[in-house]
C-alpha cells in the first residue's frame, strides 16, 4: 500500500513553510547570493589586489628570516600567522593581531596585505555586516531555519517528486514561480541539505560545546574544546635561541605523507612562557582543512592533532570549511558550487514571489523586494568599483545603493520597468568594473586571477543585460 501524508500534515507543513519564509526571506537572500560569490572569495582576494607577488615554493629559512624582520617593533600580540603558498592562494602573508604584511618573491616585505571589497562580501555573508559574535549566530540559525524550510517544504508537497520535470513556463506568473522553486527545490536537495547544515553549525557550535559540555564533561567546555580540536601543550621548555620556524616547517614536510605540504604557521603567545607554534599542512586528497603539528618555540615536534586520522568525528568537524565552500576538488567544484548556491538564491526568491503573487494585490511590499532583489547586485558591482577602483571605504556605499533602489522602486511603482533599470544598470557597472580594473592596474590585470574574474564579470554583464531587455517596459 503506498505511503501517503495526511492532509492535516501537508496543510500545517506548508503554513509553517509559508510563514518561516516571509519571516527571514531578505535576509534568507542576502546569505545566499553572498554565499555563491563567496565560493570564489580567493579568487576575489587575488583579483582585488594583483600586483602581489604570486609563486608556490618558498624556502623555509626565507619564512623565518621575513618573520622575524615582520616581528621588529610589533605591539604585544596574542598570536601571529604565516600564511604559506597553497592550492588556489600562491602568495604569502604573515599577519599579528594588529597589521599583515605580504611576503614578495624576493623575501623582502611588501605592502600590506588587504582586500578591502572582498572583505565585505565574506563579511556579509558570514555576519550580514553585524558584530561578528552574534552576527555569526543570525547567520547560523538562518542555516538551522533552511533545514527547517527544507523539511516542511517536502511534507507540504506530496507531489514534489514527482513533479520534478514539470515546469509552466508561460501564463500564469504565480504558477510559474511556483514551478520555479519547486523544481528548483528537488534538483538540488542534497545540496541545499548540506549546506543548511555546515551553515548552521559555525554558529551554533558554542551552543553544542557547551550542551556536550553538560552532558559528558562535568560542565568543562575546554575540555569539549580540546576533545575535538586538541590541546594546547603544557610544561614548555624555555626558548633558547632564534625561534624555530624553519625547523617546524622542515619536519612537518619529512613528517606527513607525500604530496602534501604546509600551508600556515601560527605562533601561539609569542615571546613568552607559553608560546608553541601550529604547523598547519594540506591534504590534497582530504576533505579536511589541514592536518596539524604542534611544536616548541625551538622548533621540536612535540604531536600531531589527528584531522587526518584521528577519531571520524574530528575528522567531520575540521572538514566543514571545504566542504561548505566547495574548496575541494578544484574550480571545477568551485563553479559547480557557484551554479548549485545561485539555484538556492533563485529558490529563496521565488518563495517570496509565490506568496506576493497570492495575495492579488500589490502595495509597497512588492516594490520594496524589488528594489531588494535587483539592487543588491547593483550594490556589489557599484562598491566594487568605489573600493578597488576609487579605494573608498564602500561598506556603507553598498547599503546605500540597496537603499537607493528600494526608493526608486517605490517611486517607479511598477515592478517590469523597474527591474529593466536596476537590471540594466547592474550590467552597466560590471562592464565598468572589469574595464576599468585592466586600466587601473594595467598589465598585472591580465595575471594570477584576475583574467578569470574579468572575463566572468562581463559574461555576468552579458547575461544580465539580455534579462533587461527582454524585460517589458511597461
Amino acid at each position: 500500500m503506498a505511503f501517503r501524508l495526511s492532509p492535516q500534515l501537508v496543510k500545517n507543513s506548508l503554513a509553517s513553510h509559508s510563514w518561516m519564509g516571509i519571516a527571514i526571506g531578505a535576509l534568507m537572500y542576502w546569505v545566499c547570493l553572498s554565499g555563491t560569490l563567496a565560493v570564489l572569495y580567493p579568487e576575489f582576494e587575488r583579483w582585488e589586489t594583483p600586483t602581489v607577488s604570486e609563486y608556490t615554493e618558498v624556502n623555509p629559512e626565507a619564512i623565518q628570516s621575513a618573520y622575524q624582520r615582520f616581528m621588529e617593533g610589533q605591539e604585544p600580540t596574542e598570536h601571529a600567522y604565516v600564511l604559506l603558498p597553497r592550492p588556489g592562494m600562491p602568495r604569502t602573508v604573515l599577519m599579528s593581531d594588529h597589521s599583515a604584511r605580504v611576503l614578495n618573491a624576493d623575501g623582502t616585505l611588501g605592502e600590506p596585505a588587504a582586500h578591502p571589497w572582498t572583505h565585505i562580501l565574506t563579511d556579509l555573508h558570514l555576519y550580514l555586516h553585524l558584530p561578528s559574535s552574534w552576527g555569526m549566530v543570525l547567520v547560523s540559525t538562518l542555516g538551522a531555519m533552511l533545514l527547517a524550510l527544507i523539511v516542511s517544504g517536502v511534507l507540504a508537497h506530496p507531489r514534489l517528486f514527482k513533479d520534478a520535470f514539470h515546469f509552466r513556463r508561460k501564463g500564469n506568473a504565480r504558477l510559474e514561480q511556483t514551478d520555479l522553486h519547486n523544481r528548483l527545490s528537488v534538483w538540488g536537495l542534497p545540496f541545499y541539505i548540506m549546506i543548511a547544515v555546515t551553515g548552521a553549525f559555525y554558529g551554533l557550535a558554542a551552543m553544542l560545546s557547551w550542551v556536550a559540555a553538560q552532558a559528558f564533561y562535568d560542565g568543562d567546555t575546554d575540555a569539549v574544546i580540546e576533545t575535538v580540536y586538541g590541546g594546547h601543550p603544557e610544561n614548555l621548555p624555555e626558548r633558547e635561541g632564534p625561534l624555530g620556524i624553519a625547523s617546524a616547517l622542515q619536519d612537518s614536510i619529512a613528517r606527513a605523507p607525500e604530496g602534501t605540504r604546509p600551508i600556515y604557521v601560527t605562533v601561539e603567545h609569542p615571546d613568552t612562557d607559553e608560546e608553541h607554534l601550529l604547523v598547519g599542512t594540506h591534504y590534497p586528497d582530504r576533505l579536511i582543512y589541514a592536518e596539524q603539528f604542534y611544536y616548541d618555540g625551538a622548533g621540536n615536534f612535540l604531536n600531531k592533532v589527528g584531522f587526518s586520522d584521528g577519531e571520524p568525528g574530528r575528522q567531520a568537524i575540521f572538514s566543514v570549511y571545504r566542504i561548505h565552500f566547495g574548496h575541494f576538488g578544484g574550480l571545477g567544484v568551485k563553479l559547480l558550487w557557484v551554479a548549485l548556491g545561485l539555484a538556492l538564491t533563485v529558490v529563496s526568491v521565488s518563495g517570496i514571489n509565490i506568496w506576493l503573487a497570492k495575495r492579488k494585490h500589490r502595495d509597497a511590499l512588492n516594490n520594496l523586494w524589488t528594489g531588494i532583489v535587483w539592487g543588491t547586485p547593483l550594490a556589489f558591482a557599484v562598491s566594487a568599483i568605489t573600493q578597488v577602483l576609487l579605494q573608498w571605504p564602500s561598506k556603507w556605499i553598498f547599503w546605500g545603493v540597496i537603499l537607493a533602489a528600494m526608493i526608486l522602486a517605490q517611486w517607479r511603482d511598477r515592478h517590469p520597468p523597474t527591474k529593466r533599470w536596476l537590471l540594466g544598470l547592474t550590467s552597466a557597472g560590471l562592464v565598468l568594473l572589469a574595464l576599468g580594473h585592466a586600466l587601473r592596474f594595467g598589465a598585472d590585470a591580465f595575471t594570477g586571477a584576475a583574467p578569470g574574474i574579468n572575463a566572468g564579470l562581463l559574461l555576468a554583464a552579458l547575461a544580465l543585460g539580455l534579462m533587461a531587455w527582454r524585460q517589458p517596459t511597461r
